[in-house]
């Protein structure tokens, strides 16, 4: 996981319209939030947490960004069928992934497997990570970072 003060990252790649996304310039804060895959149980109510807070995070000028290995095509399903008013990026090759640390060894009933560990960043305007956290509670997130912002 990069550290609280660091400079976040710039990265180009396609979003959930297949149209190419680029993180920079900053613009605001960003909340850029690492998830496993579209359409399982929690990586859906984490969605669904940041969907329904969307407006919030606009009225503090804050931007969200989920980012998965999933494809543009399975994002724009999963933000269709759930709504979803904020940029999926598709990270299929796991460039952004690999930048941000987050592709990371895990254990799921004692099978050890590599995946993304859910994983949330609070990008300042100026491109620093202000907010890193990789313990977190899909169904919490989003209220958390808001009352961050």
């Amino acid at each position: 996981m990069l550290q609280v003060g660091t400079k976040a990252p710039g990265f180009t790649a396609k979003d959930q319209d297949g149209r190419e996304f680029s993180l920079e310039p900053f613009k605001g804060k960003t909340v850029l939030y690492f998830y496993s895959r579209d359409n399982t149980g929690g990586c859906t109510k984490q969605a669904e947490g940041y969907a329904a807070l969307h407006g919030e995070f606009l009225a503090k000028g804050a931007r969200v960004i989920g980012v998965s290995r999933d494809s543009a095509a399975s994002h724009a399903k999963f933000a269709a069928k759930y709504g979803l008013p904020f940029t999926l990026i598709a990270d299929v090759d796991r460039a952004v992934i690999g930048a941000y640390d987050v592709w990371k060894e895990k254990k799921n009933y004692g099978k050890v497997t590599m995946g993304v560990l859910r994983t949330t960043y609070i990008i300042d305007e100026n491109g620093v990570i202000i907010d890193a956290c990789d313990k977190v509670r899909a169904a919490d997130d989003a209220a958390r970072v808001l009352a961050l912002l």
